[in-house]
């Protein structure tokens, strides 16, 4: 895959829009600002039954403002990167500001936090794709799926887009940061059916640069058996038994952690975590890292959205929690110094274990592996964790059958201590890297 450039503005354009915003905001009155310009384009297609459903440009720009009057704070956004659409912008932030109450925790991060090494973290890799080409990868895509087998009879399509975006950070404090990256995507759903049974399931994969995708006819392959894999779908009595998390899975789990010890939750103490710094939270060998320096990371930033430098930091180290996940307002709300994370955690690593998929459900034995989750059953105040399940069903060590219309439930205070493994079947393309995850027991509601 061949890659030229998208056509962007010019960093020199974007630093002149938020220079401008800048210099209003303080003629304005303003003690302290902040801006955010940003452009981007690109494109998706849309096949069905191999015919084209959508095809779709995309061309943003936009300026996000935020004042700062003393105490009291106002924000405002356009879409309109003229002179005189930037005053107004401004103007309406300073309107914001003045009509607000103070706020002893608002204003920029401090000065000193700023990130002044701005390492090339390999983020920009545009493709040269074009629509007609796009076309004929997701036709090929959906068609492998077809191929599979001929139960595959229905599909939701195969998309496929290309994304290419600049974006400037500048504040008063002097901070200009500079960021261009490129993000592309393939996926497939199809629908299997055998008598009045019909499933569907789906792939997808992501990355920086068009080459680390994966192949469109292996991905639509992989749809397809994904798919066909749940044609005969059971019921279970309700029961206890370990559960097994796929790191597709794994990654929204790790996700309910990540919002635990995340500085709005803390501040408004609205977390299960809450007070548990230097305490076991996880069970004993699991360490999560944060490492926003990784080449071509989905994660990766040389700093934050507040232009604070971002560090590698062990968050959890053998179960132990180590540290919060701080922005400078939550950081003031708590008494303590921002972690350069606002805007969130920066390539979420969890040190993988020696065994791969199949070994853990060799050693789950008998329990649920989990391939799809619904509603939104979680409660971070409290952990507690109910939601609906679908996925397959181990015996002795190996898939038995596919399973449907359960409820998984448990506290994700005990879940996390009762990991018994992580895999090595790590997504390096993925914000969150993580294996499988094998958690000792888990409520499994059925009928």
């Amino acid at each position: 895959m061949t890659a030229t450039p998208q056509t962007l503005p010019a960093a020199e354009f974007l630093e002149r829009c938020a220079a401008l915003a800048l210099d209003v905001a303080r003629a304005g009155g303003a003690t302290q600002a902040e801006v955010s310009v940003s452009a981007s384009r690109g494109f998706s297609v849309g096949v069905r039954k191999g015919e084209v459903e959508s095809l779709e440009f995309q061309e943003d720009r936009d300026l996000g403002v935020t004042v700062y009057v003393g105490a009291r704070k106002g924000s405002a956004t356009t879409g309109d990167l003229a002179e005189a659409g930037i005053r107004r912008a401004v103007g309406a932030a300073l309107d914001i500001a003045r009509a607000t109450g103070e706020d002893p925790c608002n204003g920029l991060a401090d000065a000193t936090l700023m990130a002044t090494e701005f390492p090339d973290l390999d983020l920009d890799h545009p493709w040269s794709l074009g629509p007609d080409a796009a076309i004929d990868l997701a036709v090929a895509c959906e068609r492998a799926a077809f191929a599979v087998d001929p139960r595959i009879t229905g599909s939701e399509g195969a998309n496929i887009s290309t994304h290419r975006g600049r974006s400037l950070y500048a504040n008063s404090h002097g901070f200009v940061g500079l960021r261009t990256a490129s993000q592309h995507g393939l996926s497939c759903a199809v629908i299997a059916s055998h008598g009045e049974d019909m499933q569907r399931d789906y792939w997808y994969s992501s990355a920086r640069h068009p080459s680390d995708l994966m192949d469109a006819q292996a991905l639509g392959r992989k749809a397809g058996e994904r798919a066909l894999a749940r044609l005969g779908a059971r019921r279970l009595k309700t029961c206890s038994a370990p559960v097994l998390l796929p790191p597709e899975i794994a990654r929204g789990f790790w996700g309910h952690l990540v919002g635990a010890i995340s500085g709005g939750a803390l501040y408004r103490r609205a977390s299960f975590l809450l007070d548990r710094l230097g305490e076991a939270v996880c069970a004993p060998g699991i360490t999560l890292r944060q490492q926003p320096h990784l080449p071509r990371g989905a994660g990766s930033a040389a700093f934050d959205s507040e232009g604070v430098a971002t560090r590698a930091r062990t968050l959890v180290e053998n179960g132990v929690l180590q540290g919060w996940l701080l922005g400078s307002y939550s950081a003031r709300k708590l008494g303590l110094v921002t972690t350069g994370n606002a805007g969130g955690v920066y390539n979420l690593i969890v040190e993988p274990g020696d065994a791969d998929f199949d070994a853990l459900v060799r050693r789950m034995h008998r329990g649920l592996i989990v391939t799809e989750l619904l509603g939104h059953g979680v409660n971070l105040v409290t952990g507690d964790y109910s939601r609906g399940a679908a996925g397959f069903w181990v015996e002795n060590g190996a898939i038995a059958y596919p399973v449907e219309e359960l409820t998984i439930a448990g506290n994700l205070a005990e879940m996390f201590k009762r990991i018994v493994a992580v895999g090595r079947d790590v997504d390096p393309l993925a914000n969150v890297r993580t294996g499988s995850v094998l958690l000792e027991r888990m409520t499994i509601a059925g009928h």
